[in-house]
């Protein structure tokens, strides 16, 4: 049991909280902080991948009117 589920463990059992439900609740809230650390690493991946994409969208963008920008159609 970490701290913090020690600390709330021991507040819910100061106000006469059955030992079972308190632990209980106290074991939920640990499970609930690994939860939103896995949501912050698949976060930290989705920023990635929509920097790749933004990236790609802006090449093409930047490609086509580098390509376009030849008058009459000459090329070189």
């Amino acid at each position: 049991m970490s701290t913090m589920q020690a600390e709330v463990f021991e507040a819910f059992r100061s106000i006469d909280i059955p030992e079972e439900k308190a632990l209980k609740a106290a074991t939920a809230l640990g499970q609930r902080d690994t939860d939103v650390t896995a949501l912050k690493s698949d976060r930290s991946v989705m920023k990635w991948m929509m920097g790749f994409v933004l990236a790609f969208q802006v090449a093409i963008f930047v490609k086509l009117f580098i390509h376009c920008t030849a008058p009459f159609g000459r090329h070189g």
